[in-house]
């Protein structure tokens, strides 16, 4: 996770990214995310199989991905349950990344990506039938803001599914502050969802402990894989004082 979280820092992240096959294939072998996507992030692949049937999707249903990066989570969501497809994030070179991966994956007019926030993100209440947030959602201050916001985007009877990570303990002063105000349960919650289940998934946890000691090894070096490098030293320097984190809930 970046120390810094403002559009211009993502702008370039995102842009060291698009010329840095390294990074990708350090990340994409660790999570086994299909060469195809040009896109990586900390979510296993087989973890957005959990993502998929947690949201419940019918045929043609819309999937909002809010902070959905360069796409790649979305459009194997709405790849995976014929879903019509809107990504929503603050940087204009992610979106950018995410509209060249779908044209090449996803059909002619079933997806939009747009900017937005994680607590404006740019569309009418009721939108959504699905509405999915990886690894994201603790970069809101506070995270209950973005999950009152993913409220009112949902449907009646629309599903969220959220991945995320949350202190051991939350008085823990190695972990980020934004990390230790994340409580998934509590606030979900207190955002007026229901049907609210919060699971802990170590085996995620683990195949990213595996990537970043594969990225701290790595030989091959550019601006990518060295922020990739140094996100994974401060991570592997206190790496069980986090857990891994899958929440779904429904918007009654």
């Amino acid at each position: 996770m970046p120390v810094v979280h403002d559009s211009v820092y993502f702008d370039q992240w995102y842009a060291d990214m698009a010329v840095s096959p390294t990074r990708d294939a350090i990340m994409a072998r660790a999570m086994g995310m299909p060469v195809e996507l040009r896109d990586a992030g900390t979510l296993i692949w087989q973890g957005l199989t959990e993502v998929t049937e947690g949201l419940r999707l019918a045929p043609d249903g819309l999937v909002v991905d809010v902070a959905c990066g360069r796409g790649g989570y979305g459009i194997g969501v709405a790849q995976r349950a014929g879903a019509r497809l809107v990504g929503v994030d603050f940087s204009a070179v992610a979106l950018e990344h995410a509209k060249a991966n779908s044209v090449r994956l996803l059909p002619a007019g079933r997806s939009t990506f747009q900017m937005g926030t994680l607590l404006a993100a740019g569309l009418p209440s009721g939108t959504a039938d699905g509405l999915m947030c990886v690894d994201a959602v603790q970069f809101a201050e506070p995270p209950l803001a973005a999950l009152l916001e993913f409220r009112r985007l949902l449907k009646t009877g629309g599903r969220l599914a959220v991945t995320c990570w949350e202190a051991v303990d939350a008085s823990d002063e190695r972990v980020p502050r934004r990390i230790r105000a994340v409580d998934l349960r509590r606030d979900l919650a207190k955002a007026g969802f229901a049907d609210v289940e919060v699971q802990e998934k170590p085996a995620w946890r683990q195949a990213e402990r595996a990537m970043w000691e594969a990225a701290v090894a790595a030989v091959d070096s550019d601006a990518a894989v060295r922020s990739l490098q140094a996100e994974g030293r401060r991570s592997l320097a206190t790496f069980d004082s986090l857990r891994r984190v899958f929440a779904t809930a429904t918007a009654p």
